[in-house]
C-alpha cells in the first residue's frame, strides 16, 4: 500500500461551482462521503439527494461510506462519558476495517477524496480517525483546502497529550462531544 495517496476535502459552505472546481483541479475521480449523516441543514447542495448529480457534472463518482467511516457511530459503546467518540473502539470493528481496505483498493485505481463537512481537517474525524489509520498503513494523505492548496499530512498523527494515568485509547477520541444521546455538558455559572 505504500505510495498510494488519498485526498480529503470538506464541503464547508463552499459555492457548489467552487467545490466542483476543487475536485476537478485535483483530478478527483471518486468522492467518498464519510459523514454519518449525509445531509446538511446549511448547504443544500451537500445533501446526499443532490451531491451525486452535482459532482457527476465534473465526472466524479459518489460513494457513501458514512455508516462504516462516519464520525458518529451508532451505539453507546463507542462514546465516553462526555460523549466523545472513542476512535480506538471504532477502528477495531470489522466493518471499519473492510471500509478502509475498500478505500485502499480504490486509491490504487482512482484519485479518491474522502469528504466530510468541515473545511479545516484539524478537528475532523476524516483526519483524526480515517487519515490516522491510512497513514499507519503507509498511505499519503493530502487535504484539499478552500483555496485549492493541498496540505500533505506529515508522518503519523500524534494523539493529544494526556496525563500520566491516561492510556493511549482514552486519548484517541473525537476532540468534541458529538453523541446525539448525550448533549454536551453546560459550563457552570458559579
Amino acid at each position: 500500500m505504500s505510495g498510494s495517496r488519498i485526498f480529503t476535502i470538506g464541503h464547508s459552505n463552499h459555492d457548489p461551482d467552487h467545490f466542483r472546481r476543487l475536485l476537478s483541479e485535483h483530478g478527483i475521480e471518486v468522492l467518498v462521503d464519510v459523514r454519518s449523516w449525509p445531509h446538511s441543514r446549511f448547504v443544500e447542495w451537500a445533501d446526499t439527494a443532490v451531491l451525486p448529480e452535482l459532482i457527476a457534472e465534473a465526472n466524479v463518482r459518489y460513494l457513501f461510506l458514512g455508516n462504516e467511516l462516519g464520525g458518529r457511530p451508532e451505539g453507546d459503546r463507542f462514546y465516553d462519558a462526555e460523549g466523545h467518540v472513542l476512535y480506538g473502539k471504532v477502528a477495531e470493528q470489522d466493518w471499519f476495517e473492510a471500509a478502509i481496505r475498500r478505500l485502499e483498493r480504490g486509491a490504487e485505481k482512482y484519485r479518491v477524496a474522502i469528504m466530510c463537512s468541515e473545511e479545516d481537517p484539524s478537528h475532523c474525524h476524516r483526519r483524526l480517525l480515517v487519515s490516522k489509520v491510512l497513514l499507519e498503513r503507509g498511505m499519503t494523505v493530502a487535504h484539499i483546502r478552500k483555496s485549492g492548496r493541498v496540505e500533505i499530512e506529515s508522518g503519523s498523527l500524534r494523539l493529544a497529550e494526556g496525563t500520566l494515568f491516561e492510556d493511549e485509547e482514552s486519548l484517541w477520541r473525537s476532540s468534541l462531544s458529538v453523541s446525539r444521546a448525550r448533549p454536551p455538558k453546560a459550563s457552570s455559572t458559579a
